[in-house]
């Protein structure tokens, strides 16, 4: 089996207590399953745009990064394997984060992405979009391997996976007049609506904010 420098896990959202839905226990799951085949498993993710984080006993906000940790700790895996992200806010953050924070200083090279059958064809656009931006440092091979959308209602499903849709699309658009990190970095901040400071996040409602 190949060998990978990192699994990466995007952020799949926090139940409102705090703990991992079954769509990223799923995630989880199979990243331990492929723990002996990497030297990093990566968690992304600080939180969502589309609802309040949920809160600790001691009312500090729950990272879901670091809850999913905590998760495969728990699980028998080495927390020295296990690398956490807490910028990101979004897909597209969670791939961006995890090139200039881990990727890049590591020297990673051969990369893995687990995500939800839902999310795959989004989470790979945007990883190779993000992967391909130049200068280019090291030469990334990006694999990526999806795991059943457990958990997940018909109804809600349904209306996440439309809305994937429509944001791969918007995404297709953008990523046409950006191919350099200084270009992008100069997009993300002044026109991305979940980090521009000017701009107002466009929140999931209905069905689809159960996915999230």
């Amino acid at each position: 089996m190949t060998k990978y420098d990192c699994i990466f896990i995007p952020g799949g959202g926090l139940l409102p207590n705090g703990s991992l839905p079954p769509w990223t226990l799923a995630r989880l799951e199979r990243a331990k399953a492929l723990k002996s085949h990497t030297r990093w498993i990566a968690f992304l993710s600080g939180g969502t745009v589309h609802k309040p984080p949920p809160l600790n006993e001691n009312g500090y906000p729950i990272f879901e990064s670091r809850a999913a940790a905590e998760y495969l700790v728990q699980q028998g895996v080495d927390a020295a394997q296990l690398l956490t992200e807490i910028s990101s806010y979004d897909t597209i953050g969670n791939a961006y984060f995890s090139r200039l924070l881990f990727a890049e200083p590591i020297k990673m090279q051969q990369l893995l992405v687990i995500t939800s059958d839902f999310h795959l064809p989004r989470t790979q656009a945007v990883f190779e979009w993000i992967y391909c931006l130049t200068p280019l440092l090291v030469n990334y091979q990006l694999g990526f391997e999806s795991v059943p959308d457990r958990g997940l209602s018909p109804k809600t499903l349904k209306a996440r996976i439309a809305r994937e849709k429509k944001s791969l699309e918007k995404m297709r658009e953008t990523q046409l007049g950006i191919t350099s990190l200084a270009a992008f970095q100069s997009w993300f901040y002044s026109q991305h609506t979940a980090y521009a400071v000017t701009s107002q996040p466009d929140k999931a409602a209905g069905d689809v904010l159960e996915s999230y």
